[in-house]
């Protein structure tokens, strides 16, 4: 998966979408929708929340395109928008009720589902992802995939480097965990990218 970080959009094409082109902004969406919607799927772990949000953001994108100052590229602005949106929704209150619901039911189901010895060794990376608090995944989505440092990380979540490199610790021990018969090391685990620090 490409960063949006590293996506380029030319500014004549951005300055066309801001005066209401149509197809600029067809190719702008073109362009970024299918690595924003993979964004909010991974941070999110549920399909629908990340159709609402991917609407949220596009429509943002495209009504806020006037302040975008192009001091970086267009996907890291779009990316800021899609992460505030995936924030403001696994910040919602109701969010956590379900997720602490969800997770009880993920545990029992672990207790009742015995693996076969010929997989023991196997990490199923998407159900392992799962079991991560929204906030674990997030943050190790944005550093190993986004390639995001942990200042910047932080930032985004409202907190300091400390919460990213602390939250990354803890979603990498909870893989290697998961996978307690794998050779590699937890770092290895992840879909590391050789992401900044």
């Amino acid at each position: 998966m490409t960063p949006l970080g590293s996506l380029h959009i030319d500014g004549a094409t951005v300055e066309r979408a801001r005066l209401g082109d149509p197809a600029a902004q067809r190719q702008i969406y073109d362009r970024l929708g299918g690595v924003v919607f993979a964004l909010l799927r991974r941070m999110l772990r549920d399909e629908s929340a990340a159709e609402d949000m991917f609407q949220n953001t596009m429509m943002k994108v495209f009504s806020q395109l006037g302040s975008f100052r192009g001091a970086a590229p267009l996907g890291i602005w779009v990316r800021q928008i899609a992460l505030r949106e995936a924030l403001q929704y696994l910040r919602s209150p109701w969010r956590r009720l379900a997720w602490l619901g969800n997770e009880a039911q993920a545990r029992l189901e672990l207790i009742a589902e015995p693996a076969p010895a010929e997989t023991a060794d196997y990490l199923d990376a998407e159900k392992a992802l799962a079991r991560l608090s929204p906030m674990a995944r997030a943050v190790l989505w944005l550093h190993e995939v986004e390639g995001m440092g942990h200042a910047e990380i932080g930032s985004s979540f409202g907190r300091s480097a400390s919460f990213s490199k602390s939250q990354l610790a803890r979603a990498r021990a909870a893989l290697q965990k998961a996978a307690p018969g794998a050779s590699k090391p937890a770092a290895a685990v992840t879909v590391s990218k050789g992401a900044p620090t």
